[in-house]
């Protein structure tokens, strides 16, 4: 399966990198192939094919957006989908560390507006990259859990097996606009992350009896 990855910074490229471990084939789609994520991605991995995002989206079978969100606008911006799965990974940020959309929406809601021949799945967005690169906590006997949202269910389950060949149990949080909670799990991620001083290689586990 070929993926198309629209950003290609630290989220974008821990997630494109572990896939293609996984046997897919990866393409970044990028106007601007001198950019410093773009370099940087070509420094660490020299096989990722790279064209425009048009043409990445044309190739692949699902698409994956990891661009900051404040871009998503002019990124999603006259690109067509085809009905195809795309995963959200971004998150609106706000002054503060609080939500970008005043709590209003969820950020995914806003990108399949933006993308509206799409089919936006909400996942990778609860963890810093550190927990991308490496998603193995070998002191436990289950996988961290990965959150996902969407409303179609045809669109989870493509974005539930690329997410289970990458460690994660796949947890179904309900329709697209359950997003909201989920970026605000990343919020409380990464105050304690980044602001407190916690470790970044913490990750949540979903437990049932």
């Amino acid at each position: 399966m070929k993926i198309a990855f629209l950003g290609i910074g630290n989220v974008g490229f821990a997630i494109a990198n572990n896939l293609q471990k996984a046997g897919y084939d990866i393409v970044v789609g990028t106007d601007d192939v001198n950019s410093k994520s773009v370099v940087k991605a070509k420094q660490n991995n020299t096989t990722f094919t790279y064209t425009s995002p048009q043409q990445a989206i044309d190739q692949a079978e699902v698409v994956v957006l990891s661009t900051p969100f404040m871009a998503n606008s002019q990124v999603l911006e006259g690109l067509n989908f085809n009905g195809k799965t795309l995963i959200d990974c971004t998150n609106p940020v706000g002054p503060g560390l609080t939500h970008g959309l005043n709590n209003e929406r969820s950020g995914s809601e806003l990108v399949q507006e933006l993308a509206s021949d799409s089919k936006v799945v909400k996942a990778f967005s609860i963890y810093g990259y550190e927990n991308f690169v490496d998603s193995s906590f070998l002191a436990y006997n289950v996988k961290p859990a990965m959150l996902i949202a969407g409303n179609d269910i045809n669109a989870k389950l493509q974005a539930g097996k690329i997410i289970e060949n990458l460690g994660f149990q796949v947890v179904d949080t309900g329709l697209l606009n359950q997003a909201l909670h989920l970026e605000h799990l990343t919020l409380l991620w990464v105050k304690m992350a980044r602001v407190n001083g916690h470790h970044p290689n913490f990750v949540w586990a979903y437990l049932e009896k």
